[in-house]
């Protein structure tokens, strides 16, 4: 179902950041950063959704104009 890939993709771009992290130091060869066996349109939608909420996101700094 498309739903789920989306939802796959999304839990996989959230995890993409740690796991990156951790596969930089050479840890945790069993767990890829993403899921080839998944690979579809609606995956890759809710991977870039999940992977870009760190700076898209609520937890992204605004930049906010100063009235003059």
């Amino acid at each position: 179902m498309w739903w789920q890939d989306v939802l796959w993709g999304f839990w996989n771009g959230i995890t993409a950041w740690p796991v990156l992290l951790v596969h930089i130091f050479g840890a945790w060869d069993g767990f890829p950063l993403y899921n080839v066996d998944r690979a579809s349109n609606w995956y890759d939608l809710g991977f870039l959704v999940g992977a870009s909420g760190p700076f898209l996101g609520p937890g992204a700094r605004t930049r906010r104009s100063r009235g003059r």
